[in-house]
């Protein structure tokens, strides 16, 4: 029998831990070993429904509370978050496939979004505007309502709480839809949002993306949808969702970001951030990588062999082992796809210089596991020049003149992060300003800052998280004019 890494298997409605109406489940998979190790209520309509239904019972009052005591809460949400930590982390690892040392952050993360948010909750305001004379003219931010948030398999738990901190300060009721593949947080989320939340302020519903996930978009009680994920979802969400009603929906979606090296800087460095950049240690499994590493033609060669060299050294093993570096991709049909691309980028003619085979060992067995990956001589029209893959591939590309390093940075389809490493500070900015993409470090990769707002430029997504910008995007603007009477 496999070992459960959790008995918490029901979602929170209303207030209420539940089984779903079907009394269906979803078994979750350990992508390490492929064992069971927990199971999900297989939600339906009937239990969004539900969920819905307690939101718009639970939200006026939760927006009626003082500003601070809505912080308060959040505050409180975050410090029951950390007493939980090593109990959630050890979940978040088997459940995912990421490495324990990294993930042991997105805990904190998440406490750290519920502070930045409560600490914002006195930033809602509204205008004066002189409009006319003899009146006075008002704005005010409320919120939406009822939001609805679907959450991507890389880092669940994470963003159940740092993505809907901005929501649920702004006093609307939330709505979490886990991902399928990854569900078993959620279910321990789910008990302590219970003890903290009134009721219906925070609910959970597991489940399919087809049904759970189909049927909150296309829920007419609520009227603003998030989602990170791919492309091709995003567009099916905006597609269903404006079936039913009018909704604002903010997608985080997919990238396949650009990292440019000029040729003035060290070898050393750029080879690290290359690798650093393309989140190896998620399996590549994160929509900022930058997947595409373009170096100029001086130092490609340098640069390259010693990107080689240290995907070469990645430890691959046991994700709860801290001695690890690479776990296994998330699931089935993570494995699959990078197979795929691995078969394609030796088709189209990229030069497969390490990885790609699964590691030798017993304990590599079964799993879904894959030695990191670098193709050199990857040109434009390749598919991994132009498709994401999620999943750990690292495309190289050569140029030699700046004009032709941002054509090829802009060659996608996508416009999400960028990376440009030079030490001549004209040329960065004048680079950066030239690639389409909503978020660009100049020597730097990777990071996420506090207050800083994060999205991308064309198929990349629209709206901004991470920052104020976030918490306005779930209020709207009443304006009231008052007619002023003469005496």
């Amino acid at each position: 029998m496999p070992t459960w890494i959790t008995e918490a298997q029901r979602m929170l409605i209303g207030g209420e831990l539940v089984e779903s109406e079907s009394g269906a489940w979803d078994e979750s998979i350990n992508p390490a070993t492929e064992e069971v190790i927990g199971r999900a209520p297989a939600a339906d309509r009937r239990d969004v429904d539900k969920a819905v239904v307690a939101a718009e019972k639970a939200w006026p009052a939760w927006a009626a509370r003082a500003p601070r005591e809505r912080a308060d809460t959040l505050q409180a949400f975050g410090r029951a978050l950390l007493e939980r930590a090593e109990e959630l982390l050890r979940i978040e690892v088997a459940d995912t496939g990421n490495t324990i040392n990294p993930m042991r952050a997105d805990v904190r993360v998440s406490a750290e979004s519920l502070n930045y948010y409560g600490g914002l909750v006195y930033e809602l305001k509204g205008d004066t505007i002189p409009g006319a004379a003899g009146a006075l003219h008002l704005t005010f931010r409320e919120p939406y309502g009822v939001v609805g948030r679907i959450i991507p398999f890389n880092h669940p738990l994470m963003f159940a709480v740092s993505r809907t901190a901005a929501a649920l300060a702004a006093g609307n009721a939330v709505i979490v839809k886990p991902p399928e593949t990854s569900p078993l947080s959620a279910l321990v989320l789910a008990e302590i949002a219970r003890d903290v939340f009134p009721p219906g302020v925070f609910n959970i519903v597991t489940g399919r993306g087809a049904t759970a996930g189909d049927a909150l978009v296309r829920h007419p009680g609520i009227k603003r949808i998030a989602f990170i994920g791919s492309v091709a979802t995003g567009r099916a969400i905006q597609k269903a969702a404006a079936e039913t009603s009018v909704k604002h929906v903010s997608l985080e979606l997919g990238g396949k970001n650009p990292l440019i090296v000029f040729p003035d800087v060290d070898v050393e460095a750029a080879a690290r951030a290359a690798v650093g950049g393309m989140n190896f240690t998620w399996q590549g499994q994160s929509c900022g990588s930058t997947s595409r590493l373009l170096l100029h033609t001086d130092i490609h060669d340098a640069v390259l062999k010693r990107v080689v060299e240290l995907v070469s050294a990645f430890r691959i093993g046991d994700p709860m082992d801290p001695a690890s570096e690479v776990g296994p991709v998330n699931s089935a049909t993570q494995y699959q796809k990078v197979l795929y691309y691995l078969r394609v980028g030796q088709e189209d003619g990229g030069r497969l210089l390490v990885g790609g085979q699964r590691p030798q060992g017993g304990q590599f067995k079964r799993g879904f596991w894959i030695e990191p990956a670098v193709f050199a001589d990857v040109k434009v029209g390749m598919r991994l020049a132009q498709e994401e893959v999620f999943g750990p591939i690292l495309s190289v590309m050569r140029w030699t003149t700046e004009d032709e390093a941002v054509e090829l940075a802009n060659a996608t389809e996508y416009g999400l992060t960028a990376s440009i490493w030079t030490n001549d500070i004209n040329q960065a900015l004048r680079t950066a300003r030239r690639v389409r993409s909503g978020f660009q470090w100049i020597n730097g990769v990777s990071a996420h800052y506090s207050g800083i707002p994060f999205g991308g430029y064309k198929n990349s997504g629209v709206g901004r998280e991470e920052g104020i910008e976030e918490l306005y995007s779930y209020t709207e603007s009443k304006t009231i004019n008052i007619v002023l009477r003469s005496s």
